[in-house]
């Protein structure tokens, strides 16, 4: 009997960590594909269902959060990276780890892409995944949850 208390208090002191793993929202560090090095501070957030990625803060040396994108092609172009919603529209999948049906942007570029979002099981990292057509043409990057 002893024994079965202990079991339900330990896995009742752990639920709000393993909800928390489980949850796309919060603060992630992104990482620049060309050098390795952090980029930026992106908060995800849940709204109706549909989770959407807006960029909080640049980490550059050489970011003043003036930076605007000048290659979008959509209601973002001229507008300030800082504030922007670079991902929208995504929703969790049936796998509780992944959520799809959304799209990308890449200011860099100004394109936007197909994007799929897979939590880490730790839910610490985050792999996003940028396509075009089938999820095999495109690129990955690994967020780090920051909070």
């Amino acid at each position: 009997m002893r024994l079965i208390k202990q079991l339900l208090v330990t896995t009742l002191l752990m639920l709000p960590y393993a909800l928390h793993a489980a949850d796309l929202g919060g603060l992630w560090q992104t990482t620049d594909d060309k050098t390795g090095k952090p980029r930026s501070l992106v908060r995800i957030v849940e709204n109706a269902g549909e989770y959407n990625a807006i960029v909080e803060k640049g980490l550059l040396a050489t970011d003043t959060g003036d930076a605007v994108c000048d290659k979008c092609t959509d209601e973002r172009k001229g507008q300030k990276i800082v504030g922007m919603t670079i991902a929208k529209h995504l929703k969790k999948s049936a796998n509780s780890n992944v959520y799809d049906s959304g799209e990308i942007l890449d200011p860099e570029n100004g394109k936007t892409y197909k994007c799929k979002m897979t939590l880490g099981a730790n839910g610490n990292e985050l792999e996003v995944r940028g396509f075009i057509g089938f999820s095999l043409l495109g690129r990955s990057q690994t967020w780090k949850r920051v909070e």
